[in-house]
């Protein structure tokens, strides 16, 4: 039984040795380093390609911005204004969806996130009402008696 179960990992390729990356034959290194070097070299090269390629393009396209830049100009503010327009909007009317959902949930009864914040907060804005309420009332009546013992 011990030698079938030994022979089952054998086959398997475990050993008795522990878990660690056994030592890769070199010329699987040597292909590994070529394979890396050949991806580098090309983006590498590829990276030139596109920086060669923005220059001439900068440079043929510079007198006709040149040229053009009074009707580009404004076109370019007027788009730019156009798309953060929209862009605000969007983001004011996602917004205000989220806000009239949690005022829903809050009124419905199903307590959405920040509820307890917002009725602690509401509960100590009445005590504070009510504190000064009580204070504009004692001095109300401080003043309007201390007038009438002076009269």
């Amino acid at each position: 039984m011990a030698e079938h179960h030994q022979q089952t990992r054998d086959i398997m390729g475990h050993h008795n040795q522990p878990h660690h990356q056994q030592a890769q034959p070199r010329s699987h290194q040597v292909v590994k380093a070529a394979t890396a070097a050949t991806a580098g070299g090309s983006l590498l090269v590829l990276s030139g390609l596109t920086l060669a390629g923005t220059v001439v393009c900068l440079t043929i396209a510079t007198p006709l911005f040149v040229i053009f830049s009074p009707v580009l100009v404004p076109a370019v503010i007027t788009l730019s204004l156009l798309f953060t327009g929209f862009l605000a909007s969007g983001g004011f009317g996602v917004a205000a969806i989220t806000v009239l959902s949690w005022i829903y949930r809050y009124v419905t009864g199903r307590h959405p996130p920040g509820a307890d914040s917002l009725d602690q907060a509401r509960h100590k804005l009445a005590m504070k009402a009510r504190e000064m309420k009580d204070k504009a009332e004692q001095f109300g009546q401080q003043h309007v008696g201390g007038q009438q013992t002076s009269s």
